[in-house]
């Protein structure tokens, strides 16, 4: 199924029996006004296992697979489900995380709602303010992730192989280490590349059409097979992103860092920081 659902599309099907509908995005929004029908998912308590220290995984790093299927059945999703997820930041916030984890524990049909809330509003999707109550269903068996992963120790030893490439998704200031606006050092991972997931959108919020996805990274998988592709943010969220627009692309999905550059600048590792990036 292509990952990525206009809101016209989603308007036909709306009142399929299959369809779960993900609010992704934050409680506060969601309380005021949400699309008709959606549940809510909370990226900090439902999408990850937040530690005391993000030194430990990063700010955002998984929760097990089998606590997440908890969750996923909370929200009534079954293996036959059709799930489409959205967010208020054009998948950039946890719409596309969850989009991950959902393909992560095998389910084949869940989309990410192509410019998010905003463009469903535009074009008059119907939207209030009653909380929608999940009918839960019994959680689907899983042993462990079925995507690609990658940790600290492997972008450690592979961070100056020419083998891999390592791609840095944040915006070129935080890369650059001009600026770091929420983790304790500007900079970046020896040898990562800055590809910035914003580059994954048109001028109005959307994602790029699959043609122009595909020649946008065309030269990173003409170059590295999948496994050789690791794929990280700041806590490893709007990795996600890129990730969703690679997989819109047709490519397959490469590894994800959870930990990304929140867990790596606090454990004493190599870093580029602005006096040594050009």
């Amino acid at each position: 199924m292509y990952p990525l659902l206009s809101p016209n599309d989603l308007l036909k099907i709306n009142h399929h029996p299959d369809l779960i509908l993900v609010d992704a995005g934050n409680r506060a929004f969601y309380d005021q006004h949400h699309l008709m029908g959606a549940v809510f998912v909370d990226l900090n308590t439902q999408l990850a296992d937040i530690k005391s220290n993000a030194a430990d995984g990063g700010r955002h790093p998984l929760p097990t697979p089998q606590s997440f299927v908890e969750t996923v059945g909370h929200l009534g999703i079954s293996s036959h489900s059709h799930v489409v997820v959205y967010d208020d930041k054009n998948a950039s916030n946890a719409a596309a995380r969850l989009w991950w984890m959902l393909r992560a524990i095998g389910l084949e049909k869940v989309q990410v709602l192509d410019g998010g809330f905003q463009a469903a509003e535009k074009i008059g999707y119907p939207i209030d303010a009653q909380l929608v109550i999940p009918k839960p269903v019994a959680p689907i068996p899983v042993d462990d992730w079925k995507l690609p992963l990658s940790d600290i120790s492997e972008v450690e030893r592979v961070s100056h192989d020419a083998v891999y490439v390592i791609i840095d998704v944040r915006d070129s200031d935080r890369y650059k280490g001009l600026t770091e606006p929420i983790d304790t050092i500007a900079g970046h991972i020896p040898g990562a590349v800055n590809i910035p997931f914003t580059g994954n959108l048109d001028l109005e919020g959307n994602f790029l059409p699959a043609e122009k996805l595909r020649e946008k990274y065309k030269l990173v998988f003409d170059k590295k097979k999948p496994d050789q592709i690791i794929v990280h943010c700041g806590s490893g969220v709007t990795a996600c992103h890129t990730l969703l627009a690679m997989a819109a692309a047709g490519y397959d999905i490469p590894k994800l860092y959870v930990g990304s550059w929140s867990e790596w600048s606090r454990n004493n590792k190599p870093m580029v920081l602005k006096s040594q990036t050009p």
